[in-house]
């Protein structure tokens, strides 16, 4: 089994979520996106909707993806064939509840590949403002954010190696 400093297994982690968001646009939502520079003087995402999904085994925690209104919608009229879609209702969180999965997925394939094996929970997905994610004391955390034509997403992994 490889073993790793915890540094680069935080860089690992962030280029796997980076590539598994890049794979699932590429496959199944016809909307450019593009991760933004770590560090970057941008202003914070603030969601409006973020949907999570558990995950157990070698690596425990909670992946998220985060996004305002504007831009939950916009991915999910793009994940629809272009559909317009206006409102916060169940299709937004279906949408985002299957990129978290996939996202998720392509995660637990690229952590196999480091001997790493995990299982995932079913999405949960809330709408509202000032939702926090928290919890698992002594995790690392892992967050990217990506730029669209509707704004910005974050995707977040909080995390302990078991």
């Amino acid at each position: 089994m490889p073993t790793f400093a915890l540094g680069d297994l935080l860089l690992e982690v962030e280029q796997f979520l980076v590539d598994a968001t890049l794979e699932v646009f590429a496959s199944m939502i016809p909307l450019d996106i593009a991760p933004e520079p770590a560090g970057c003087d941008a202003p914070a995402v603030e969601p409006d909707i973020s949907s999570l999904i558990g995950l157990a085994g070698d690596l425990k925690g909670v992946l998220a993806v985060h996004c305002p209104a504007s831009v939950a919608l916009g991915v999910t009229s793009a994940m629809c064939g272009g559909m317009e879609v206006t409102a916060m209702d169940e299709d937004v969180k279906d949408a985002l509840g299957e990129i978290a999965n996939m996202v998720a997925g392509g995660l637990k394939i690229s952590l196999a590949g480091q001997d790493k094996k995990i299982e995932l929970s079913i999405a949960t997905t809330c709408i509202g403002k000032s939702i926090r994610t928290g919890g698992l004391a002594g995790a690392t955390r892992a967050a990217v954010v990506f730029a669209t034509p509707a704004g910005r997403f974050r995707l977040e992994l909080r995390y302990i190696l078991a």
